[in-house]
């Protein structure tokens, strides 16, 4: 697998440019530094894949770095290997964005060709170990859909514990939250999410404290899993009504007064 670093860029500025190449032969710049100048580096970031060729290609598009001087060059498409239905790719490329002098503060759209060399079919692409898109359920072919944190088939929304915590992963709250399932039914769900704060430490006994933020979400079940709809703290059904007025009564009656914790 690949072991490229990751060029990351802060505060950067933006110009979009395609440009297009080969497994194997393209370069987007040549420069005239010295080797010393340029570092092997992988995307910023992989802003879709989609095949070509019929299949038997595919061409990643990514964000590079990108200035007043050359800041890409010998920009490299390569099939790694295949295995368990899965495609995996590289893309690389040489820059001298690293150097703090060297200008390259911006960042540009490329376009890497990988040639597989047979029809990609219904197997899912991996690039650089990370992005995961597969042609199942894609929207706009060629154009592959990317995968998401719950992997590229998520489980359809159900009242079952592992259902709760795909919907907790798909809101937009803290990583290691708890949740505790308030009503659910085929179509709606209701959780109120926990989220410890402040610095890790033992129990309060030991002089440790510590506070925590509490959030009640409601979802909607869609064919991908819980969607999240909406987020109100009131007791029974009247706050909830206002912005959501087809939440079953059964699911809203009882709710208590959010714990701000």
């Amino acid at each position: 697998m690949l072991g490229a670093v990751l060029t990351v860029l802060a505060g950067c500025g933006s110009k979009s440019a395609e440009t297009a190449a080969t497994a194997g032969a393209g370069e987007v710049t040549t420069g005239a530094g010295t080797a010393a100048d340029w570092t092997l580096a992988a995307p910023i970031r992989i802003d879709g894949v989609r095949t070509t060729d019929g299949g038997r290609s595919l061409a990643v598009d990514a964000e590079v770095p990108d200035g007043a001087r050359d800041c890409v060059r010998s920009l490299r498409g390569e099939l790694d290997t295949v295995e368990h239905g899965t495609v995996h790719v590289k893309v690389t490329y040489e820059t001298r964005s690293l150097d703090q002098d060297s200008g390259c503060t911006g960042t540009q759209r490329v376009t890497a060709t990988v040639k597989l060399g047979e029809s990609l079919g219904s197997r899912r692409v991996m690039v650089n170990s990370m992005d995961v898109y597969t042609p199942v359920g894609a929207t706009k072919p060629p154009a592959l859909r990317q995968c998401g944190e719950n992997g590229c088939d998520p489980t359809p929304p159900r009242c079952t514990s592992s259902s709760y915590q795909q919907a907790v992963n798909d809101t937009d709250i803290s990583k290691h939250t708890s949740w505790e399932e308030r009503g659910c039914d085929d179509t709606w769900l209701v959780l109120d999410l926990s989220t410890r704060m402040g610095p890790a430490c033992g129990d309060a006994g030991d002089g440790c404290s510590s506070s925590g933020v509490s959030q009640r979400w409601f979802y909607r079940a869609e064919a991908s899993g819980w969607r999240p709809v909406a987020t109100n703290g009131d007791a029974g059904c009247a706050g909830i009504h206002k912005v959501l007025p087809d939440l079953p009564e059964r699911l809203c009656v009882a709710l208590p007064r959010l714990d701000r914790g």
